[in-house]
């Protein structure tokens, strides 16, 4: 019996119609493949547009411009053309081959034949491929089986797998995370004999795993198996089975708080302990943005005494919130979400004015004023403001 994909809105979008009409997907020489595939038959979104092609990247290039679509070369080398039109970016790839496989660098072979380029992916509900736009689905490897029991299974010999890209052990963690019913014993077993081979992954590439993995609806049981089975010693050693608690109360007080984006970063801050200075070399060491390194600096930190709105003026209200989240406190944060820092209703003019001289110590006298104010809540009357500035210049 034939599996067939549901219908694919981006195929009726006049750019989507023209991409398969360009690269003769009728007639089976362009299919939808990957993610895709995997998600449509799950009934997700997948935001991805992944085809393969028995085309060569320059005849790719050709049709689509042909067709007058953008054709940019974001990995020729490998044969990944993206095209790009109205409403629709998808990435359209060579079937290929691995000729020698070196960790996460490849030396590649184009082929004509499905089964080689599917032979190459990681997990068999990964090479999946879906004629377009009729939906028919190609199975080279159990997909479908292991798609309906909810099983993430390497791809023939999952030591050789791992050894030909690195990155697949923490894919295989999040992938099954996010879709297995209970872990495959083969895989783990390859994962955790190979959690070595992380060290030669760039931080950057661990990060962005990390950061997808933490970012699942409850990440907890499997961030278990993988603290359980020494997944993350080689390259995050500071990461504790001790914190998952602590995680798992900060996903629970996420919960509370619906309303509220939720945050990698935050989860992350929960896995470190308390104002740990090895939070600095965590996020040093994954190479993460400026103002990702700050976000969880400022999320360690203690969570400070009721009244928070002192706290978030000092250190933001985001801050304050991911502190009490951690703290599983959702109550508490809640009143600081969309909390916006008010404007201080004085300055050094306001000082200079009740007699101190121009200098330091109208800075030192305009601080006494903020800390008043603020600890008084931020009070908005003009003649509570001034008894409070007549206060702060007369020390």
């Amino acid at each position: 019996m034939t599996t067939v994909l549901p219908a694919q809105a981006w195929t009726a979008l006049p750019a989507g119609a023209a991409l398969l009409e360009a690269l003769d997907a009728a007639a089976g020489t362009t299919r939808l493949v990957g993610g895709a595939v995997r998600d449509g038959l799950l009934g997700l979104v997948c935001s991805d547009i992944d085809l393969a092609t028995r085309l060569t990247p320059d005849e790719v290039m050709q049709r689509l411009r042909s067709a007058g679509l953008k054709a940019v070369p974001t990995g020729i080398a490998h044969g990944t053309i993206t095209a790009v039109g109205a409403g629709l970016v998808a990435e359209i790839t060579t079937l290929r081959r691995d000729v020698h496989s070196f960790g996460r660098h490849a030396e590649v072979a184009f082929t004509g034949d499905w089964r080689e380029d599917a032979a190459r992916r990681d997990f068999t509900i990964n090479a999946l491929y879906a004629d377009m736009p009729g939906g028919d689905v190609h199975d080279y490897w159990g997909g479908i089986a292991d798609l309906a029991a909810r099983r993430v299974r390497f791809i023939g010999d999952p030591q050789q797998r791992i050894a030909e890209d690195h990155l697949r052990i923490l894919r295989f963690f999040r992938f099954s995370a996010r879709f297995a019913a209970q872990i495959d014993g083969d895989g783990l077993a390859a994962c955790t004999a190979r959690a070595n081979d992380l060290m030669a992954l760039s931080r950057e590439r661990i990060a962005m795993e990390l950061r997808l993995l933490l970012g699942l609806a409850n990440p907890v049981p499997m961030l278990a198996v993988m603290l359980d089975s020494g997944i993350f010693r080689p390259v995050l050693p500071e990461l504790d089975a001790a914190r998952l608690s602590v995680l798992a109360r900060t996903i629970a007080a996420e919960a509370a708080l619906p309303a509220l984006p939720k945050s990698w970063e935050r989860r992350l801050a929960a896995l470190l302990l308390p104002a740990d200075p090895r939070a600095a070399e965590v996020t040093a060491r994954l190479k993460l943005s400026n103002p990702e390194r700050a976000r969880i600096a400022a999320a360690v930190q203690p969570t400070d005494a009721p009244p928070y709105y002192p706290a978030a003026w000092r250190d933001s209200a985001a801050a304050v919130i991911d502190r009490l989240l951690i703290a599983g406190d959702p109550d508490a944060a809640r009143p600081l979400i969309g909390w916006q820092r008010p404007r201080l209703p004085a300055s050094g003019k306001d000082i200079i004015a009740r007699g101190v001289p121009p200098g330091p110590e109208v800075a030192a006298r305009l601080g006494v004023f903020e800390r008043a104010w603020v600890a008084a809540g931020f009070p908005g009357d003009t003649g509570v403001i001034a008894a409070m500035l007549d206060a702060a210049a007369q020390g």
